[in-house]
């Protein structure tokens, strides 16, 4: 997963929450344009923090795993 599809990943979960990114900001001390940004793909200095305190928040968490030597499908893709 690259960072863009990371702030995909949180605008969806977000959405299937029913919440609004002015609601993770007022709840988590974040800026708006920030997690807008985030979700977007077009900000490179959100740091680790903030977005596992996001996922935290609408229930996920970060998990790190060693990577494939395989491309994934969304890579044969080209998606």
């Amino acid at each position: 997963m690259d960072y863009k599809q990371l702030g995909q990943f949180i605008a969806q979960a977000r959405r299937g929450k029913n919440c609004s990114q002015q609601i993770l900001s007022d709840h988590l001390g974040i800026s708006r344009a920030t997690i807008s940004a985030l979700e977007k793909g077009r900000s490179g200095d959100v740091g680790i923090r903030k977005a596992m305190k996001i996922l935290d928040y609408l229930g996920y968490e970060l998990v790190v795993r060693e990577q494939s030597p395989f491309p994934t499908l969304e890579e044969l893709r080209g998606d």
